[in-house]
Parts: C-alpha cells; sequence; structure tokens
C-alpha cells in the first residue's frame, strides 16, 4: 500500500471525538476538493507492506486505528487483509472515506465515516452510498456556510441516514451562521469543530 503517514494522535472529529488513535494516512485521492487540508496526502506516499503496517500497530498498541487519507477505498484490495488482521486482534477500526466509492466489503471489520461532498467543495459524493450507511456508521458534511447547509439538509430529507451525521465548518470559517441555521431548522445533527486543530496537533 502506498501510505502517507502513521502518526498517533487524538481523533478530532466523528463518534470517537477526542479518544487517542492510530492514524494510518494512505496516500492518493480520486477528489480535489477547495478547501482540502491534506493535499501532502494527494499524491506519493511510500509503499509499505501489510506486515510492516501490522507491525507499525503493534508497536503502538492502540485501542483504536483510523484509516483516512488522501481517499483509502482506492486501496481496498491491499487494505482488507490488514483490516481482518486488526479486527481479529479486537482493535476498533474505522474509515474515513469521501463517498464515491463502495465501503460494503469493509464494514464487516470497521465502522464508517462518509464523508459528503457539499457544493462548496467543488466536488461530489455518490448518495446512493448513503443507503449503506448503519446505525454504528456516521456522515460528515464539512460545511462553508448556508448554502452548504441547505444542500446537506435536502441531502438528508431525500436520503435518511441511520448513523449520526456531523455538520463540521471548514476551518477558518464564520461557524456563527452555521450553528444558527442548525438550530433554527432544529436539524437533526450535531455540530462539531476539529478538535485536533483547536488543541494542535496533527
Amino acid at each position: 500500500m502506498r501510505i502517507s503517514e502513521i502518526f498517533y494522535s487524538i481523533q478530532g472529529e466523528g463518534r470517537n471525538q477526542g479518544a487517542p488513535a492510530l492514524f494510518i494516512r494512505l496516500a492518493g485521492c480520486n477528489l480535489h476538493c477547495r478547501w482540502c487540508d491534506t493535499e501532502y496526502a494527494l499524491t506519493g506516499g511510500e509503499e509499505m507492506s501489510a506486515d510492516g503496517i501490522l507491525a507499525e500497530v503493534s508497536r503502538a498498541n492502540p485501542r483504536l486505528v483510523c484509516i483516512t487519507g488522501g481517499e483509502p477505498l482506492l486501496q481496498t484490495d491491499a487494505l482488507i487483509p490488514v483490516l481482518k488482521e486488526l479486527h481479529k486482534r479486537g482493535i476498533a477500526i474505522e474509515i474515513e472515506t469521501n463517498g464515491t466509492l463502495d465501503f460494503a466489503s469493509l464494514q464487516p471489520y470497521a465502522t464508517i465515516c462518509m464523508d459528503v461532498k457539499c457544493p462548496s467543495s467543488g466536488e461530489e459524493s455518490d448518495l446512493s452510498l448513503l443507503s449503506k450507511i448503519r446505525k454504528e456508521d456516521s456522515v460528515k458534511f464539512v460545511v462553508s456556510g448556508e448554502d452548504d447547509c441547505r444542500y446537506a439538509r435536502e441531502v438528508v430529507s431525500v436520503h435518511p441516514v441511520k448513523g449520526q451525521v456531523f455538520f463540521s465548518p471548514v476551518w477558518g470559517a464564520d461557524t456563527a451562521p452555521i450553528v444558527r441555521y442548525i438550530i433554527r431548522n432544529d436539524l437533526p445533527v450535531r455540530f462539531q469543530l476539529q478538535l485536533h486543530k483547536i488543541v494542535g496537533v496533527k
């Protein structure tokens, strides 16, 4: 697999926000979002075998592993053996994906956080994949303002989501209008800032 980096930090987003986690960031992505904050992972990376990755996990001995990117599902075939072994070890696994590739084959081993792309990103997700989100999975909308909020509201009204839904502001965006929109419309979502950036860790 092409790996951009492996590091230990806290999970800044999603259902496990605040929990210590080992992050395995895969290199390569099929999108180019305008507000991407990990552009260094769009290309490059170093080749690592499954055994090499598992050795890194053993050294860290984490309770939680987050597979992220880039877009990790571009390397699904190589990823599955790693997920199977981590699952067998009893390690909780979450996978962050941009919602353009089918994640069903990974769900027996991990929870999914599907990042649905809003208009401000300049990209689109495959909304049909929302039907595959389970109660233990989640959906994230990275929103820059009310236009994105309206889009996200329409998406969840047309595509009911079984899992938790998060509205996460683009880093640096004015959060007040986003919060007001959620309150005014009584949306069944959770507002969530990127905790890792607030506390100053990767």
